[in-house]
């Protein structure tokens, strides 16, 4: 059996089944503010501590983003379901902050004050891959609350994710008889 390549939409299709964290991605500077929902991001190192973003090159927020040169990155929550299709679809960016409450750290990017945790983040380096932009974001600040619950995104939908509170299990060696 010869092996084929897969088509687009088998790739599709395919990485609908993995499951990934939901965030808001925001930025604020000279050349004005701007965010999208987000679930191509992820860590890829502590020390110093790098994340990864990837950002279409042609999402209407792709200049802002590259000329600004900062981002913060905001994990959603449960609570966050609503904003996630808003900064996903094609509102407005006024309409888009006006949806939630913000604060700001060291890079003045846009810091949802519900997040679970937002990494405000320099972006050290670019990298092009076909239609996306890899960003390599340096983090300078986080802000982390405590929540029970994670958004999701799996199966071209948002999903809640919960800590699950279970008895204790304990594991005992038994010796042999």
């Amino acid at each position: 059996m010869a092996n084929v390549a897969p088509t687009k939409q088998d790739y599709r299709n395919a990485m609908a089944q993995l499951g990934a964290a939901a965030s808001i991605v925001t930025t604020s500077g000279g050349a004005g503010r701007a965010g999208f929902t987000a679930s191509a991001v992820c860590s890829v190192a502590d020390d110093p501590p790098i994340l990864l973003v990837c950002l279409n090159r042609s999402a209407s927020v792709y200049e802002t983003f590259q000329r600004n040169g900062h981002l913060c990155v905001n994990v959603l929550t449960s609570e966050h379901i609503g904003l996630a299709g808003i900064f996903g679809g094609r509102t407005d960016s006024e309409a888009r902050f006006a949806a939630a409450s913000w604060t700001a750290m060291e890079t003045g990017s846009p810091v949802l004050e519900s997040s679970a945790v937002a990494f405000d983040c320099r972006i050290e380096n670019v990298v092009p891959v076909q239609s996306h932009d890899i960003l390599l974001c340096r983090v300078l600040a986080l802000k982390q609350r405590a929540c029970g619950q994670s958004l999701i995104y799996f199966n071209r939908s948002f999903h809640t994710v919960s800590v699950a509170t279970s008895p204790r299990i304990e594991l005992r060696t038994q010796s042999p008889t």
